[in-house]
């Protein structure tokens, strides 16, 4: 099977309280669901993770134009991932940095991925 872009919505203690996937390994188109769910879980999200099953490693130009919106549609900053076969990133208040300890559910994002691993997995 086709690895494929992950949404979760991540609330509070990490715990996943919603989530979506597309087709494609390499895009995660925008659904009115998802921004529902977002707009409905509002007050318990605190972070919104996807994955990039064939990277990079990083925010893509659609990434930052998604996580500007969604910032200024919630009126508040929210923590923004992505997990990819050899990592994860994390924005936080303006700030990205690579994560050395994967929270419990970026095993489950990378299993709805159909991630491969890559055998260079290295968490700096």
């Amino acid at each position: 099977m086709q690895p494929r872009e992950v949404c979760l919505l991540i609330g509070r203690d990490g715990k996943v309280l919603w989530s979506d996937a597309s087709d494609s390994p390499v895009a995660l188109p925008d659904s009115r669901a998802r921004w529902e769910a977002i707009w409905r879980l509002r007050d318990e999200l605190e972070e919104i993770a996807h994955s990039h099953p064939v990277g990079p490693l990083a925010f893509s130009a659609e990434d930052e134009t998604t996580m500007g919106a969604l910032t200024l549609a919630l009126g508040r900053p929210v923590r923004f991932s992505v997990v990819a076969p050899n990592g994860m990133v994390v924005r936080e208040h303006g700030e990205e940095r690579l994560v050395t300890e994967e929270p419990h559910w970026t095993g489950r994002l990378r299993a709805e991925s159909r991630m491969q691993l890559r055998q260079d997995n290295v968490h700096v």
